[in-house]
């Protein structure tokens, strides 16, 4: 079996999402840039407390 890789380079699509979550909750760059690199640990919290 070959393995593929989906992303090489850039943010993932948990990253993606964590930054979008934030931006639209908070409208800071900086938070959005944070909460991506959490990305799913932030998307998981998101989801468990809204």
């Amino acid at each position: 079996m070959k393995n593929k890789t989906v992303v090489k380079n850039g943010i993932g699509f948990g990253a993606a999402l964590a930054i979008t979550i934030s931006w639209s909750v908070n409208h800071s760059i900086l938070w959005a840039i944070i909460h991506g690199c959490f990305s799913w640990l932030y998307v998981i919290y998101f989801a468990l407390t809204r």
